[in-house]
């Protein structure tokens, strides 16, 4: 295992009024911190136990974790993952000496399979959150962000099934019972809010996010109580801020994260300081950086297009000569720069004589954005936004 840096992050500093350094577990061993929870509980099985291997399922994370620790302590290991995982996360286990197997289209489909070649072949499943040992594995994180940062007053931490959120609080709240937890959930997975009203874990009956790594519909049995005891809130972010949090990341700290892992980065950017309750210096734990390459263009483009920073328009113009040179004269004269240009003389509500354009436009921001729509307006263009 590694000792994974804190760095600064001013822009973060600057936007919350508070002190904020980032914990880069997107640096760990395999991209991310399961490493912590998975040797932690292979290297305690016993000769017996060993000699009959282990067993995970996972969407790459925690794949990879069981993989690599496995391979350190010497045994065998089988991973069982979606059908849909990402090639590189699939590639990376197999390259840590994993049998790997395609099943289902979800995590707990997998996990489903996982639990039947247990039973069938005594193989020790390693759960990815919800074990003692898994838990107790990832307050390392705790103890060792303490010593990186013994005035740390607030802790920000991407929340799927509860092991880590679970075993961090457990580690600094023993240590310093004043220091603030607080979990992230992405909106469309956010199980943990329902759970802890109700008292206890609650099954989603749908998810959707691109934070495949915290995508968990059910939290644990054994961080709930960790976590209901520990932890003071667990608050949720939308796609949008999941996305420009991991541009954020690129562009100001130049790191490479996951969606799942820019999570505390995006409340810190969505929710005041108020409502997240920071208090003294605050440390944002990014919790990964497996993130396959094509869905990383894709998640930029969101996220830039979310930031403001590129605006796509539908505008009708005159399909004579000159009118296409006309809207796009109104385009460079606001200082955008056209990405692309597509032309459609098929809607329904266009004249004989019009066209709809579809524009795709780089722009600086919100307010530069709103400075091309208002040029656009005042030279006359029926504009609509495009999402």
């Amino acid at each position: 295992m590694r000792r994974t840096p804190v760095v600064a992050s001013r822009i973060l500093s600057d936007l919350t009024g508070h002190e904020v350094r980032l914990k880069c577990e997107n640096l760990q061993r395999t991209g991310s911190f399961k490493p912590r929870g998975a040797y932690n509980r292979i290297a305690r099985l016993d000769a017996e136990q060993r000699a009959r291997g282990v067993v995970a399922a996972s969407a790459g994370n925690h794949a990879q974790g069981v993989a690599w620790a496995a391979s350190q302590v010497g045994i065998a290991s089988t991973v069982f993952m979606p059908v849909g995982a990402s090639l590189p996360k699939l590639v990376a286990t197999k390259a840590y000496g994993a049998t790997v197997h395609l099943v289902g289209n979800t995590v707990d489909e997998a996990l489903k399979s996982a639990r039947e070649f247990a039973e069938r072949t005594g193989a020790t499943l390693i759960h990815p959150f919800d074990h003692l040992d898994i838990v107790a594995g990832q307050a390392t994180l705790g103890t060792e962000l303490l010593q990186q940062m013994p005035d740390v007053g607030t802790i920000v931490i991407p929340t799927g099934g509860g092991g880590l959120l679970a075993g961090v609080a457990a580690a600094v709240k023993l240590t310093k019972p004043d220091i603030r937890v607080v979990g992230v959930q992405a909106e469309g997975a956010a199980a943990w809010p329902a759970s802890l009203k109700a008292g206890h874990p609650i099954a989603l009956t749908s998810m959707s996010t691109m934070a495949d790594g915290i995508a968990v519909g059910l939290p644990g049995s054994v961080p709930f109580d960790h976590v209901q005891g520990w932890v003071d809130d667990v608050v949720t972010v939308s796609e949008d801020a999941l996305s420009r949090a991991l541009v954020l990341c690129i562009e100001r700290a130049k790191l490479i994260v996951e969606p799942a892992g820019a999570a505390a980065v995006a409340a810190l950017m969505t929710h005041s300081a108020d409502e997240l309750g920071l208090t003294g210096s605050v440390c944002a734990v990014l919790s990964g950086g497996n993130i396959d390459p094509l869905l990383l263009t894709h998640v930029i483009t969101h996220g830039l297009r979310a930031g403001g920073r590129y605006l796509a328009v539908r505008v009708t113009i005159s399909d004579k000569p000159g009118g296409l040179t006309g809207v796009l004269g109104v385009v460079r004269d606001a200082g955008a720069s056209v990405v692309d240009v597509v032309h459609s003389r098929t809607g329904g509500r266009l004249g004989l004589e019009e066209v709809d354009v579809m524009l795709t436009v780089e722009t600086r921001g919100p307010d530069h954005r709103g400075s091309v729509l208002d040029a656009l307006g005042a030279a006359g263009y029926a504009v609509h936004v495009e999402n």
